[in-house]
This record gives structure tokens, sequence and C-alpha cells, in this order.
């Protein structure tokens, strides 16, 4: 049995288990790329974190061109890759890319090692935009 109820904007039948009778907005999957570009954010968010704790600790990390740039890149890179449209997105992860290669091996020693996992999920996902139509 439905009723009609009211809300905010307008009357939409609904039936008595709260469901709509309506039916539901249909939007447009997310790219297969997203997920791994998703999980490249976190990643390199987590290992950025670590390094910035490394670099303010009580037995701080030297500060050099690569820990500043794996304190400070990886994430907002990943973030504009993992969030932007396509087309600005597919330079962006290329470019993270880069950034995480370079890190890693200037920082190979120290923190480097933490991003190398971002570094596979970005790139897989980043060969995966790239193959996917515009």
């Amino acid at each position: 049995m439905t009723t009609e109820k009211a809300f905010p904007g307008g009357p939409s039948p609904v039936s008595d288990q709260g469901t709509s009778a309506s039916p539901p907005e249909s939007r447009a999957p997310a790219p297969p790329s997203w997920a791994w570009r998703r999980g490249a954010l976190i990643l390199a968010g987590a290992a950025q974190l670590i390094t910035i704790s490394a670099l303010t600790s009580a037995d701080p990390l030297a500060v050099t061109w690569s820990s500043l740039l794996l304190a400070i890149a990886p994430a907002p890179l990943a973030a504009a890759a993992a969030f932007l449209p396509a087309r600005l997105a597919r330079p962006a992860a290329a470019i993270c890319v880069v950034v995480l290669v370079a890190g890693i091996v200037g920082g190979i020693l120290h923190t480097g090692l933490f991003f190398l996992p971002a570094l596979v999920v970005l790139a897989v996902g980043t060969v995966k935009l790239w193959q996917e139509p515009t």
C-alpha cells in the first residue's frame, strides 16, 4: 500500500516500508581506474604522514630535497589524479608518478620505500586512466 507524504521537494509516493515508488536515479559508473587512483591517494597520504613525522621527530630525518619532496607533494598530486576530470587527471597522475620515483630514489635509505606501494598502485591506475576513452 502506498501513501502520499510531503517532502521539501514536493510530494512523492512512498510505500509503508519507506522506500520510494519512483525508480532510483541512474548515475554513470566510476571508471575502472578510479579505484586505483583513490587507493594511491590513501597510500600516498599515509606515507606522506610518516615522512612528516620522521622530519619532526625527536631524532629528525635530514632535511634534503627528497625528504621535502616526499613530505609536500605526493598526496596533493594523487588527489588531483583521483578527483580531477580525466583530461586533467592524466597529466597529474603522470607528474605524481615522476615525483614518487624521484622521491623514492632520493630517499631510498630513509622513508622512500614507504611510497613504493603508492607508486605501484598509482602506476596501474595511470595506465588504466590512459586507456580509458575520453
